[in-house]
């Protein structure tokens, strides 16, 4: 698989814009609320494009793989925060109903590169063995 540039990967773009989005719904919370759930709830979702981009500069198909289900772990977190904060009612149901779409488009891309990831270097090896 050719490398790719971390920044023009669609699960890259759509966990920058979750992390935007947690940043800005947890800015206005009050400071308790910051310093507990939110600063959680800010790392976890950081950590999802902080991975794809370190694993894509570890040079290897296993090592990105490796730090890609590393941000499909730092996914999970964040939904778990979510879910706290929207039970502590520091999350609207329209803000909830805003977060999901991208979490849940973030889960099956991501899912589905993890999948993808080495499967043209193995193909390209298959293929060019002699047929017997």
């Amino acid at each position: 698989m050719e490398k790719t540039n971390f920044e023009n990967l669609e699960i890259y773009k759509l966990s920058e814009n979750l992390a935007v989005d947690v940043w800005n719904i947890v800015l206005e919370w009050n400071s308790l609320e910051q310093d507990t759930v939110g600063k959680q709830l800010i790392r976890s979702a950081d950590s999802i494009g902080a991975n794809i981009a370190e694993g894509s500069g570890r040079g290897t198909d296993p090592d990105y793989r490796s730090f890609l289900k590393i941000a499909r772990g730092s996914l999970y977190e964040t939904r778990h925060w979510l879910r706290r904060a929207f039970k502590r009612k520091l999350l609207s149901e329209i803000q909830i109903a805003t977060l999901t779409p991208t979490i849940k488009m973030i889960t099956r891309k991501l899912n589905a590169y993890i999948r993808a990831i080495g499967t043209y270097e193995r193909k390209l090896r298959t293929d060019s063995q002699p047929k017997i």
